[in-house]
Protein backbone atom coordinates (compact mmCIF):
# COMPACT_ATOMS: atom_id res chain seq x y z
CA UNK A 1 0.00 0.00 0.00
CA UNK A 2 1.33 3.71 -1.37
CA UNK A 3 1.86 4.99 2.44
CA UNK A 4 3.08 8.58 1.14
CA UNK A 5 4.77 10.18 -1.82
CA UNK A 6 6.81 13.37 -2.03
CA UNK A 7 7.02 15.27 -5.57
CA UNK A 8 9.85 18.12 -6.05
CA UNK A 9 10.32 20.21 -8.97
CA UNK A 10 7.83 18.12 -11.60
CA UNK A 11 6.09 20.68 -13.42
CA UNK A 12 4.03 23.14 -11.59
CA UNK A 13 4.94 21.63 -8.60
CA UNK A 14 7.87 22.87 -6.65
CA UNK A 15 7.35 20.85 -3.11
CA UNK A 16 4.34 18.05 -2.59
CA UNK A 17 3.92 15.92 -0.09
CA UNK A 18 0.74 13.48 -0.09
CA UNK A 19 -0.16 11.56 2.88
CA UNK A 20 -1.77 8.51 1.64
CA UNK A 21 -4.24 5.82 4.23
CA UNK A 22 -6.16 2.65 3.24
CA UNK A 23 -9.85 3.55 1.64
CA UNK A 24 -10.80 5.81 -1.00
CA UNK A 25 -8.24 9.10 -1.54
CA UNK A 26 -9.50 11.45 -4.25
CA UNK A 27 -7.37 14.39 -5.53
CA UNK A 28 -9.15 17.50 -6.98
CA UNK A 29 -7.94 20.68 -6.80
CA UNK A 30 -8.68 24.05 -9.93
CA UNK A 31 -5.20 24.08 -11.53
CA UNK A 32 -5.52 20.79 -13.94
CA UNK A 33 -1.88 20.29 -14.43
CA UNK A 34 -1.02 20.20 -10.46
CA UNK A 35 -3.15 17.22 -10.61
CA UNK A 36 -1.57 15.79 -13.73
CA UNK A 37 1.73 16.25 -12.17
CA UNK A 38 0.76 13.98 -9.36
CA UNK A 39 0.01 11.28 -11.48
CA UNK A 40 2.92 11.94 -13.79
CA UNK A 41 5.17 11.55 -10.09
CA UNK A 42 2.80 8.13 -9.39
CA UNK A 43 4.01 6.92 -13.28
CA UNK A 44 7.33 8.00 -12.91
CA UNK A 45 7.94 6.40 -9.42
CA UNK A 46 6.11 2.63 -10.87
CA UNK A 47 8.93 2.67 -13.48
CA UNK A 48 7.27 5.51 -16.58
CA UNK A 49 9.10 7.11 -19.14
CA UNK A 50 10.90 9.88 -18.56
CA UNK A 51 10.44 13.01 -19.57
CA UNK A 52 13.03 16.22 -18.74
CA UNK A 53 10.47 18.36 -20.24
CA UNK A 54 8.62 17.91 -17.45
CA UNK A 55 11.20 18.86 -14.67
CA UNK A 56 9.74 22.13 -13.38
CA UNK A 57 12.03 25.32 -15.03
CA UNK A 58 14.09 27.07 -13.19
CA UNK A 59 15.61 23.73 -11.45
CA UNK A 60 17.89 20.83 -12.66
CA UNK A 61 16.20 17.93 -11.73
CA UNK A 62 13.25 16.21 -10.31
CA UNK A 63 12.59 14.29 -7.57
CA UNK A 64 10.08 11.83 -6.55
CA UNK A 65 10.17 9.40 -3.67
CA UNK A 66 7.35 7.38 -2.26
CA UNK A 67 7.19 5.10 0.66
CA UNK A 68 5.13 1.69 0.70
CA UNK A 69 4.43 -1.41 2.76
CA UNK A 70 4.14 -4.66 1.28
CA UNK A 71 3.82 -7.94 2.45
CA UNK A 72 6.77 -9.56 4.23
CA UNK A 73 6.26 -13.43 2.21
CA UNK A 74 4.94 -11.59 -1.02
CA UNK A 75 6.98 -11.19 -4.23
CA UNK A 76 7.31 -7.92 -4.45
CA UNK A 77 9.49 -8.26 -0.93
CA UNK A 78 11.40 -11.07 -2.23
CA UNK A 79 12.11 -8.82 -6.04
CA UNK A 80 12.97 -6.57 -3.79
CA UNK A 81 15.43 -8.09 -1.47
CA UNK A 82 16.63 -9.70 -4.44
CA UNK A 83 18.03 -6.54 -5.43
CA UNK A 84 19.56 -5.99 -2.64
CA UNK A 85 16.75 -3.11 -0.85
CA UNK A 86 17.20 -2.61 2.69
CA UNK A 87 13.30 -3.37 4.00
CA UNK A 88 12.17 -2.15 7.46
CA UNK A 89 9.28 -3.72 10.00
CA UNK A 90 6.62 -2.11 9.11
CA UNK A 91 3.29 -2.77 11.25
CA UNK A 92 1.53 -5.17 10.81
CA UNK A 93 -2.11 -5.86 9.72
CA UNK A 94 -4.80 -8.50 11.34
CA UNK A 95 -5.33 -9.86 14.32
CA UNK A 96 -4.62 -13.62 15.22
CA UNK A 97 -4.62 -16.39 11.98
CA UNK A 98 -4.87 -13.41 9.48
CA UNK A 99 -2.45 -11.25 10.98
CA UNK A 100 0.41 -10.13 8.16
CA UNK A 101 3.44 -9.16 8.81
CA UNK A 102 4.44 -6.17 6.82
CA UNK A 103 7.49 -4.39 5.61
CA UNK A 104 8.32 -1.12 4.36
CA UNK A 105 9.79 -0.12 1.06
CA UNK A 106 11.22 3.30 0.22
CA UNK A 107 11.32 3.84 -3.86
CA UNK A 108 12.74 7.06 -5.74
CA UNK A 109 13.01 8.21 -9.25
CA UNK A 110 15.10 11.40 -10.08
CA UNK A 111 14.69 13.05 -13.47
CA UNK A 112 17.17 15.30 -14.56
CA UNK A 113 16.19 18.33 -17.32
CA UNK A 114 18.47 17.04 -20.18
CA UNK A 115 16.42 13.74 -19.65
CA UNK A 116 18.60 11.25 -17.98
CA UNK A 117 16.56 9.57 -14.97
CA UNK A 118 18.22 7.07 -11.81
CA UNK A 119 16.00 5.09 -9.57
CA UNK A 120 16.48 4.14 -6.06
CA UNK A 121 14.68 1.08 -4.34
CA UNK A 122 15.17 0.17 -0.83
CA UNK A 123 18.23 2.60 -0.25
CA UNK A 124 20.35 1.49 -3.33
CA UNK A 125 20.47 2.49 -6.91
CA UNK A 126 18.66 0.07 -9.20
CA UNK A 127 17.56 -0.10 -12.83
CA UNK A 128 13.96 1.89 -13.64
CA UNK A 129 12.92 -1.35 -14.95
CA UNK A 130 12.92 -3.17 -11.28
CA UNK A 131 10.31 -0.36 -10.69
CA UNK A 132 8.26 -1.53 -13.56
CA UNK A 133 8.78 -5.08 -12.12
CA UNK A 134 7.51 -4.27 -8.55
CA UNK A 135 4.79 -1.80 -10.05
CA UNK A 136 3.23 -4.73 -11.36
CA UNK A 137 2.73 -6.27 -7.81
CA UNK A 138 2.16 -2.78 -6.27
CA UNK A 139 -0.25 -0.41 -8.57
CA UNK A 140 -3.05 -1.16 -10.85
CA UNK A 141 -3.43 2.49 -12.81
CA UNK A 142 -6.59 3.21 -15.13
CA UNK A 143 -6.40 6.31 -17.36
CA UNK A 144 -7.08 7.05 -21.07
CA UNK A 145 -3.35 7.12 -21.94
CA UNK A 146 -2.25 4.42 -19.50
CA UNK A 147 -1.11 0.57 -20.23
CA UNK A 148 -4.21 -1.46 -18.84
CA UNK A 149 -3.19 -4.36 -16.82
CA UNK A 150 -6.25 -6.01 -17.60
CA UNK A 151 -6.02 -5.24 -21.26
CA UNK A 152 -3.49 -8.74 -21.10
CA UNK A 153 -4.84 -12.15 -22.09
CA UNK A 154 -2.77 -13.61 -19.22
CA UNK A 155 -4.08 -11.13 -16.42
CA UNK A 156 -7.56 -11.92 -17.78
CA UNK A 157 -6.95 -15.73 -17.38
CA UNK A 158 -5.82 -15.14 -13.82
CA UNK A 159 -8.30 -12.87 -12.86
CA UNK A 160 -11.24 -14.71 -14.35
CA UNK A 161 -9.90 -17.71 -12.43
CA UNK A 162 -9.37 -15.77 -8.93
CA UNK A 163 -13.06 -14.60 -9.81
CA UNK A 164 -13.99 -18.50 -9.82
CA UNK A 165 -12.33 -19.64 -6.61
CA UNK A 166 -12.24 -23.03 -5.72
CA UNK A 167 -14.22 -23.86 -8.22
CA UNK A 168 -11.15 -23.84 -10.72
CA UNK A 169 -8.21 -23.45 -8.24
CA UNK A 170 -8.87 -27.09 -6.86
CA UNK A 171 -9.32 -28.62 -10.36
CA UNK A 172 -5.83 -26.16 -11.44
CA UNK A 173 -3.88 -27.52 -8.64
CA UNK A 174 -3.83 -30.87 -9.47
CA UNK A 175 -3.87 -29.99 -13.28
CA UNK A 176 -0.69 -28.23 -12.49
CA UNK A 177 1.65 -30.87 -10.76
CA UNK A 178 0.36 -33.52 -13.75
CA UNK A 179 1.06 -30.96 -15.85
CA UNK A 180 4.71 -30.54 -14.23
CA UNK A 181 4.91 -34.73 -14.11
CA UNK A 182 3.91 -34.70 -18.06
CA UNK A 183 6.66 -32.25 -18.98
CA UNK A 184 9.25 -34.52 -17.50
CA UNK A 185 8.15 -37.44 -18.42
CA UNK A 186 8.01 -35.80 -22.15
CA UNK A 187 11.72 -34.77 -22.01
CA UNK A 188 12.71 -38.37 -20.37
CA UNK A 189 11.02 -40.14 -23.38
CA UNK A 190 12.68 -37.55 -25.97
CA UNK A 191 15.74 -38.15 -24.43
CA UNK A 192 15.61 -41.85 -24.60
CA UNK A 193 14.46 -41.96 -28.04
CA UNK A 194 16.12 -39.07 -30.16
CA UNK A 195 19.43 -40.31 -28.79
CA UNK A 196 19.03 -44.14 -29.26
CA UNK A 197 21.84 -44.31 -31.68
CA UNK A 198 24.11 -42.81 -29.23
CA UNK A 199 23.08 -44.46 -25.83
CA UNK A 200 23.68 -47.79 -28.13
CA UNK A 201 27.10 -46.76 -28.87
CA UNK A 202 27.97 -45.89 -25.69
CA UNK A 203 26.72 -49.47 -24.40
CA UNK A 204 29.01 -51.06 -26.65
CA UNK A 205 31.93 -48.65 -25.28
CA UNK A 206 31.45 -49.87 -22.17
CA UNK A 207 30.54 -53.51 -22.61
CA UNK A 208 34.49 -53.53 -24.05
CA UNK A 209 35.89 -51.61 -21.24
CA UNK A 210 33.80 -53.67 -18.87
CA UNK A 211 35.38 -56.29 -21.05
CA UNK A 212 39.05 -55.44 -20.73
CA UNK A 213 39.03 -54.69 -16.95
CA UNK A 214 37.24 -57.95 -16.60
CA UNK A 215 39.68 -59.95 -17.96
CA UNK A 216 42.50 -57.77 -16.33
CA UNK A 217 40.38 -58.42 -13.11
CA UNK A 218 42.84 -55.60 -11.14
CA UNK A 219 42.75 -55.67 -7.61
CA UNK A 220 42.85 -52.85 -5.34
CA UNK A 221 45.95 -51.23 -4.63
CA UNK A 222 47.67 -53.62 -7.23
CA UNK A 223 49.70 -51.41 -8.97
CA UNK A 224 51.45 -49.87 -6.43
CA UNK A 225 52.36 -52.94 -4.69
CA UNK A 226 53.30 -54.77 -7.84
CA UNK A 227 55.63 -51.05 -8.94
CA UNK A 228 57.28 -51.73 -5.14
CA UNK A 229 58.22 -55.87 -5.64
CA UNK A 230 59.75 -54.96 -9.37
CA UNK A 231 62.02 -52.10 -7.91
CA UNK A 232 63.06 -55.27 -5.26
CA UNK A 233 63.41 -58.03 -7.86
CA UNK A 234 65.59 -55.71 -10.83
CA UNK A 235 67.65 -54.71 -7.75
CA UNK A 236 68.49 -57.45 -5.46
CA UNK A 237 72.09 -58.07 -6.27
CA UNK A 238 72.72 -54.65 -5.53
CA UNK A 239 70.36 -54.42 -2.50
CA UNK A 240 72.24 -57.80 -1.25
CA UNK A 241 75.71 -56.35 -1.37
CA UNK A 242 74.78 -53.24 0.36
CA UNK A 243 73.01 -55.40 3.36
CA UNK A 244 76.19 -57.72 3.42
CA UNK A 245 78.73 -54.40 3.26
CA UNK A 246 76.73 -52.64 6.12
CA UNK A 247 76.50 -55.96 8.14
CA UNK A 248 80.19 -56.43 8.00
CA UNK A 249 81.20 -52.98 9.39
CA UNK A 250 78.82 -53.46 12.18
CA UNK A 251 79.84 -56.99 13.53
CA UNK A 252 82.51 -57.75 11.26
CA UNK A 253 83.87 -60.13 8.56
CA UNK A 254 85.15 -63.66 9.92
CA UNK A 255 87.34 -63.82 6.95
CA UNK A 256 88.88 -60.79 8.43
CA UNK A 257 88.80 -60.95 12.32
CA UNK A 258 91.23 -58.27 13.26
CA UNK A 259 89.16 -55.43 11.38
CA UNK A 260 87.44 -53.01 13.01
CA UNK A 261 83.80 -53.42 13.53
CA UNK A 262 81.29 -50.92 15.14
CA UNK A 263 80.01 -53.51 17.63
CA UNK A 264 83.59 -54.24 18.82
CA UNK A 265 84.39 -50.83 19.03
CA UNK A 266 81.03 -50.12 21.31
CA UNK A 267 82.17 -52.98 23.19
CA UNK A 268 85.88 -51.46 23.84
CA UNK A 269 83.92 -48.08 24.74
CA UNK A 270 81.73 -50.16 27.61
CA UNK A 271 85.07 -51.82 28.74
CA UNK A 272 86.59 -48.11 29.55
CA UNK A 273 83.00 -47.00 31.03
CA UNK A 274 82.26 -49.98 33.10
CA UNK A 275 84.80 -50.23 35.94
CA UNK A 276 84.60 -46.24 36.88
CA UNK A 277 80.50 -45.63 36.41
CA UNK A 278 80.32 -46.22 40.10
CA UNK A 279 81.95 -43.11 41.12
CA UNK A 280 80.12 -40.78 38.94
CA UNK A 281 76.19 -40.47 38.78
CA UNK A 282 76.69 -38.60 34.95
CA UNK A 283 78.98 -40.98 33.76
CA UNK A 284 76.88 -44.05 34.82
CA UNK A 285 73.89 -42.29 32.66
CA UNK A 286 76.57 -42.08 29.53
CA UNK A 287 77.49 -45.89 29.92
CA UNK A 288 74.05 -47.12 29.92
CA UNK A 289 73.85 -44.95 27.05
CA UNK A 290 76.36 -46.40 24.92
CA UNK A 291 74.75 -49.93 25.92
CA UNK A 292 71.49 -48.96 24.62
CA UNK A 293 73.21 -48.34 21.24
CA UNK A 294 75.19 -51.60 21.02
CA UNK A 295 71.90 -53.19 21.27
CA UNK A 296 70.78 -50.95 18.64
CA UNK A 297 73.26 -51.71 16.64
CA UNK A 298 73.09 -55.61 17.07
CA UNK A 299 69.81 -55.22 16.20
CA UNK A 300 70.16 -53.87 12.97
CA UNK A 301 73.31 -56.01 12.56
CA UNK A 302 71.05 -58.90 12.57
CA UNK A 303 67.97 -57.12 10.49
CA UNK A 304 70.73 -56.76 7.44
CA UNK A 305 71.97 -60.48 8.03
CA UNK A 306 68.49 -61.22 7.88
CA UNK A 307 67.34 -58.81 4.84
CA UNK A 308 70.68 -60.17 2.91
CA UNK A 309 70.01 -63.46 3.66
CA UNK A 310 66.29 -63.10 2.06
CA UNK A 311 67.09 -61.50 -1.29
CA UNK A 312 66.94 -63.55 -4.33
CA UNK A 313 67.08 -63.39 -7.79
CA UNK A 314 64.00 -64.67 -9.52
CA UNK A 315 64.21 -63.71 -12.85
CA UNK A 316 61.10 -65.51 -13.74
CA UNK A 317 59.19 -63.43 -11.46
CA UNK A 318 60.70 -60.47 -12.22
CA UNK A 319 59.13 -61.01 -15.88
CA UNK A 320 55.87 -61.92 -14.49
CA UNK A 321 55.41 -58.62 -12.57
CA UNK A 322 56.45 -56.99 -15.42
CA UNK A 323 53.74 -58.06 -17.78
CA UNK A 324 51.21 -57.51 -15.13
CA UNK A 325 52.24 -54.14 -14.61
CA UNK A 326 51.93 -53.62 -18.38
CA UNK A 327 48.52 -55.31 -18.15
CA UNK A 328 47.08 -52.64 -15.29
CA UNK A 329 49.27 -49.76 -17.16
CA UNK A 330 47.07 -50.72 -20.00
CA UNK A 331 43.82 -49.93 -18.24
CA UNK A 332 44.88 -46.57 -16.34
CA UNK A 333 45.69 -45.01 -19.61
CA UNK A 334 42.10 -45.47 -20.53
CA UNK A 335 40.13 -45.67 -17.47
CA UNK A 336 41.72 -43.72 -14.53
CA UNK A 337 44.97 -42.61 -13.40
CA UNK A 338 45.37 -45.49 -10.57
CA UNK A 339 43.61 -49.01 -10.52
CA UNK A 340 41.71 -47.64 -7.64
CA UNK A 341 39.94 -45.17 -10.04
CA UNK A 342 39.74 -47.82 -12.82
CA UNK A 343 37.70 -49.64 -9.98
CA UNK A 344 35.74 -46.71 -9.58
CA UNK A 345 35.22 -46.27 -13.10
CA UNK A 346 33.68 -50.50 -13.71
CA UNK A 347 31.76 -50.07 -10.90
CA UNK A 348 30.09 -46.60 -12.45
CA UNK A 349 29.92 -48.12 -15.93
CA UNK A 350 28.15 -51.08 -15.01
CA UNK A 351 25.73 -48.83 -13.91
CA UNK A 352 25.27 -47.22 -16.72
CA UNK A 353 25.08 -49.98 -18.67
CA UNK A 354 22.12 -51.55 -16.83
CA UNK A 355 20.36 -48.50 -17.50
CA UNK A 356 21.04 -48.32 -21.28
CA UNK A 357 20.56 -52.16 -21.51
CA UNK A 358 16.93 -51.02 -19.58
CA UNK A 359 15.96 -48.70 -22.41
CA UNK A 360 13.21 -50.44 -23.82
CA UNK A 361 11.41 -51.02 -21.22
CA UNK A 362 11.72 -47.99 -19.43
CA UNK A 363 10.05 -46.15 -22.86
CA UNK A 364 7.09 -48.70 -22.26
CA UNK A 365 6.63 -47.62 -19.19
CA UNK A 366 7.21 -43.88 -19.85
CA UNK A 367 4.55 -44.28 -22.63
CA UNK A 368 2.30 -45.88 -20.78
CA UNK A 369 2.66 -43.13 -17.92
CA UNK A 370 2.50 -40.35 -20.69
CA UNK A 371 -0.28 -41.49 -21.74
CA UNK A 372 -2.42 -42.17 -18.50
CA UNK A 373 -1.32 -38.91 -17.45
CA UNK A 374 -2.53 -37.31 -20.66
CA UNK A 375 -5.85 -38.84 -19.90
CA UNK A 376 -6.33 -37.41 -16.61
CA UNK A 377 -5.56 -34.08 -17.69
CA UNK A 378 -7.73 -34.05 -20.25
CA UNK A 379 -10.39 -34.78 -17.35
CA UNK A 380 -8.94 -32.12 -14.92
CA UNK A 381 -9.05 -29.80 -18.07
CA UNK A 382 -12.14 -30.10 -19.10
CA UNK A 383 -13.36 -30.04 -15.55
CA UNK A 384 -11.27 -26.44 -15.27
CA UNK A 385 -12.97 -25.11 -18.86
CA UNK A 386 -16.58 -25.80 -17.67
CA UNK A 387 -15.51 -23.88 -14.53
CA UNK A 388 -14.59 -20.89 -16.28
CA UNK A 389 -17.33 -21.16 -18.64
CA UNK A 390 -19.50 -20.75 -15.63
CA UNK A 391 -17.97 -18.32 -14.29
CA UNK A 392 -17.22 -16.08 -16.93
CA UNK A 393 -21.20 -15.70 -17.54
CA UNK A 394 -21.50 -14.81 -14.32
CA UNK A 395 -18.92 -12.38 -14.79
CA UNK A 396 -20.35 -10.54 -17.94
CA UNK A 397 -22.94 -10.56 -16.25
CA UNK A 398 -21.82 -8.63 -12.83
CA UNK A 399 -20.08 -6.27 -15.24
CA UNK A 400 -23.31 -5.57 -17.15
CA UNK A 401 -25.19 -4.54 -14.31
CA UNK A 402 -22.49 -2.19 -12.94
CA UNK A 403 -21.85 -0.38 -16.32
CA UNK A 404 -25.72 0.19 -16.28
CA UNK A 405 -25.25 1.99 -13.10
CA UNK A 406 -22.30 3.71 -14.55
CA UNK A 407 -24.29 5.55 -17.22
CA UNK A 408 -23.35 2.77 -19.96
CA UNK A 409 -26.89 0.85 -19.86
CA UNK A 410 -26.18 -0.03 -23.55
CA UNK A 411 -22.90 -0.97 -22.65
CA UNK A 412 -21.82 -5.10 -22.08
CA UNK A 413 -18.77 -7.47 -21.75
CA UNK A 414 -18.33 -11.03 -23.14
CA UNK A 415 -15.86 -13.54 -21.88
CA UNK A 416 -14.89 -15.79 -24.21
CA UNK A 417 -12.86 -19.00 -22.98
CA UNK A 418 -11.70 -20.43 -26.24
CA UNK A 419 -10.27 -23.73 -26.74
CA UNK A 420 -6.08 -23.34 -27.84
CA UNK A 421 -3.74 -26.64 -28.97
CA UNK A 422 -2.77 -28.77 -26.67
CA UNK A 423 -1.74 -28.74 -22.81
CA UNK A 424 -0.45 -25.37 -21.24
CA UNK A 425 0.42 -24.64 -17.86
CA UNK A 426 -2.63 -23.49 -17.12
CA UNK A 427 -4.89 -25.65 -18.93
CA UNK A 428 -6.33 -25.59 -22.10
CA UNK A 429 -8.10 -22.32 -22.13
CA UNK A 430 -7.43 -18.83 -23.46
CA UNK A 431 -9.47 -15.90 -21.90
CA UNK A 432 -10.43 -12.69 -23.41
CA UNK A 433 -12.89 -9.93 -22.65
CA UNK A 434 -14.74 -7.84 -25.01
CA UNK A 435 -16.66 -4.86 -25.35
CA UNK A 436 -19.32 -3.37 -27.06
CA UNK A 437 -20.88 0.09 -26.09
CA UNK A 438 -24.26 -0.41 -27.54
CA UNK A 439 -26.43 -2.94 -28.81
CA UNK A 440 -25.83 -4.33 -32.35
CA UNK A 441 -22.10 -3.50 -32.37
CA UNK A 442 -19.78 -6.68 -32.35
CA UNK A 443 -18.51 -7.10 -29.37
CA UNK A 444 -14.05 -6.16 -30.15
CA UNK A 445 -10.92 -6.05 -27.38
CA UNK A 446 -11.16 -3.86 -24.47
CA UNK A 447 -8.49 -1.47 -26.15
CA UNK A 448 -10.12 -1.25 -29.05
CA UNK A 449 -13.77 -1.62 -28.53
CA UNK A 450 -13.81 1.32 -25.29
CA UNK A 451 -13.06 5.20 -25.91
CA UNK A 452 -11.03 6.67 -23.17
CA UNK A 453 -13.96 7.50 -21.22
CA UNK A 454 -15.92 4.37 -21.58
CA UNK A 455 -12.17 2.40 -20.47
CA UNK A 456 -11.62 4.39 -17.02
CA UNK A 457 -15.74 3.25 -16.35
CA UNK A 458 -15.46 -0.10 -17.46
CA UNK A 459 -12.04 -0.73 -15.65
CA UNK A 460 -13.83 0.39 -12.65
CA UNK A 461 -16.73 -2.18 -13.36
CA UNK A 462 -14.50 -4.95 -13.54
CA UNK A 463 -11.98 -3.58 -10.60
CA UNK A 464 -15.54 -3.91 -8.67
CA UNK A 465 -16.59 -6.93 -9.86
CA UNK A 466 -12.86 -8.28 -9.16
CA UNK A 467 -12.45 -6.85 -6.06
CA UNK A 468 -11.30 -9.04 -2.79
CA UNK A 469 -10.01 -11.38 -5.83
CA UNK A 470 -7.24 -9.64 -7.27
CA UNK A 471 -3.95 -9.54 -5.45
CA UNK A 472 -2.63 -5.44 -6.35
CA UNK A 473 -2.75 -3.46 -3.17
CA UNK A 474 -3.60 0.06 -4.83
CA UNK A 475 -5.86 0.80 -7.86
CA UNK A 476 -5.63 4.63 -9.33
CA UNK A 477 -7.87 5.96 -11.59
CA UNK A 478 -8.14 8.94 -13.44
CA UNK A 479 -10.77 10.83 -15.44
CA UNK A 480 -13.34 7.36 -14.69
CA UNK A 481 -15.69 10.14 -14.29
CA UNK A 482 -15.29 11.50 -18.02
CA UNK A 483 -18.27 12.37 -19.52
CA UNK A 484 -20.91 11.45 -16.59
CA UNK A 485 -22.59 13.60 -14.21
CA UNK A 486 -25.56 13.46 -11.70
CA UNK A 487 -26.86 10.73 -10.67
CA UNK A 488 -24.21 8.32 -12.52
CA UNK A 489 -21.42 10.26 -11.03
CA UNK A 490 -22.90 9.55 -7.89
CA UNK A 491 -22.91 6.06 -8.67
CA UNK A 492 -19.15 6.18 -9.97
CA UNK A 493 -18.09 7.35 -6.29
CA UNK A 494 -20.31 4.75 -4.32
CA UNK A 495 -18.09 2.08 -6.54
CA UNK A 496 -15.12 3.42 -6.14
CA UNK A 497 -15.97 3.27 -2.56
CA UNK A 498 -17.23 0.09 -2.49
CA UNK A 499 -13.93 -1.05 -4.35
CA UNK A 500 -11.94 0.63 -1.64
CA UNK A 501 -13.19 -1.92 0.54
CA UNK A 502 -10.48 -4.54 -0.46
CA UNK A 503 -7.98 -2.06 -1.84
CA UNK A 504 -6.15 1.21 -1.27
CA UNK A 505 -7.96 3.45 -4.44
CA UNK A 506 -6.33 6.58 -5.34
CA UNK A 507 -8.73 9.22 -7.70
CA UNK A 508 -8.06 12.35 -9.26
CA UNK A 509 -11.60 13.52 -10.27
CA UNK A 510 -13.48 16.87 -10.85
CA UNK A 511 -17.06 15.65 -9.78
CA UNK A 512 -18.15 16.69 -6.42
CA UNK A 513 -20.37 13.43 -6.22
CA UNK A 514 -17.65 11.25 -6.62
CA UNK A 515 -15.06 13.58 -3.71
CA UNK A 516 -17.75 12.96 -1.61
CA UNK A 517 -17.20 9.67 -1.21
CA UNK A 518 -13.48 10.04 -0.17
CA UNK A 519 -11.93 8.62 3.09
CA UNK A 520 -8.95 11.04 2.14
CA UNK A 521 -9.41 14.68 0.67
CA UNK A 522 -6.41 15.83 -0.89
CA UNK A 523 -6.36 19.64 -2.75
CA UNK A 524 -4.10 20.37 -5.25
CA UNK A 525 -3.71 24.40 -4.57
CA UNK A 526 -2.16 27.02 -6.49
CA UNK A 527 0.42 29.84 -5.97
CA UNK A 528 1.52 32.66 -6.82
CA UNK A 529 4.28 35.40 -6.07
CA UNK A 530 3.79 37.41 -9.00
CA UNK A 531 6.78 35.80 -10.72
CA UNK A 532 6.06 32.17 -10.22
CA UNK A 533 2.77 30.21 -10.10
CA UNK A 534 3.83 26.54 -8.54
CA UNK A 535 1.14 24.09 -6.76
CA UNK A 536 1.19 21.95 -3.45
CA UNK A 537 -0.91 19.58 -2.02
CA UNK A 538 -2.99 19.73 1.06
CA UNK A 539 -4.89 17.44 3.07
CA UNK A 540 -8.43 18.91 3.77
CA UNK A 541 -10.25 18.52 7.16
CA UNK A 542 -14.37 18.32 7.36
CA UNK A 543 -14.67 21.84 6.77
CA UNK A 544 -12.05 22.57 3.87
CA UNK A 545 -13.71 19.56 2.24
CA UNK A 546 -17.21 21.41 2.49
CA UNK A 547 -15.38 24.43 1.08
CA UNK A 548 -13.87 22.54 -1.72
CA UNK A 549 -17.12 20.58 -2.60
CA UNK A 550 -18.53 23.87 -2.74
CA UNK A 551 -16.74 25.23 -5.26
CA UNK A 552 -16.64 22.24 -7.05
CA UNK A 553 -20.39 22.57 -7.31
CA UNK A 554 -20.75 26.46 -7.48
CA UNK A 555 -17.37 27.60 -8.83
CA UNK A 556 -16.56 29.78 -5.28
CA UNK A 557 -16.86 28.16 -1.52
CA UNK A 558 -19.00 31.13 -0.29
CA UNK A 559 -22.31 30.11 -1.43
CA UNK A 560 -24.79 28.84 1.20
CA UNK A 561 -26.73 27.25 -1.16
CA UNK A 562 -23.44 25.32 -2.70
CA UNK A 563 -22.48 24.57 0.73
CA UNK A 564 -25.91 23.37 1.84
CA UNK A 565 -25.61 20.85 -1.41
CA UNK A 566 -21.64 20.30 -0.40
CA UNK A 567 -22.59 18.70 3.26
CA UNK A 568 -25.99 17.05 1.50
CA UNK A 569 -23.17 15.15 -0.80
CA UNK A 570 -20.97 14.32 2.04
CA UNK A 571 -23.91 13.00 4.51
CA UNK A 572 -25.38 10.99 1.44
CA UNK A 573 -21.97 9.33 0.72
CA UNK A 574 -21.95 8.84 4.37
CA UNK A 575 -24.70 6.52 5.07
CA UNK A 576 -24.25 5.08 1.56
CA UNK A 577 -21.02 3.83 2.85
CA UNK A 578 -22.10 3.04 6.31
CA UNK A 579 -24.94 0.50 4.91
CA UNK A 580 -22.85 -0.98 2.46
Amino acid sequence: MLEEIRIRGLGVIDDAQLELGPGLTVVTGETGAGKTMVLTGLNLLMGGRADGGAVRTGTSRALVEGRVTIDAGGPVAERAAEAGAELEPAEPIGKGKSKRERLELLLSRTVMAEGRSRAHVGGHSAPVSLLGELADGLVAVHGQSDQQRLLRSSRQLAALDRFAGAAVAEPLADYATRYARLRSVEAELDEVTSKARERAQEADLLRLGLGEVESVDPQPGEDETLRAEEGRLAHADALRTAAVTAHQSLSGDESFPDAPDVLGLLAQARQALDPERDHDPELAALADRLAEATYLVGDVAADLASYGAGVDTDPERLAEVQSRRAALTALTRKYGETIDQVLTWAEQGSRRLLELDGDDDRVAALGQERERLTAELGDLAATITKARTEAAARFADDVSVELTALAMPHARIVVEVRPRDGFGPTGVDDVEILFTGHNGAQPRPLDKGASGGELSRLMLAIEVVFAGADPVPTFVFDEVDAGVGGKAAVEVGRRLAMLARHAQVLVVTHLPQVAAFADHHLKVVKSDDGRVTSSGVEMLDDTGRVNELSRMLAGLEGSASARAHAEELLETAAGSKRGR
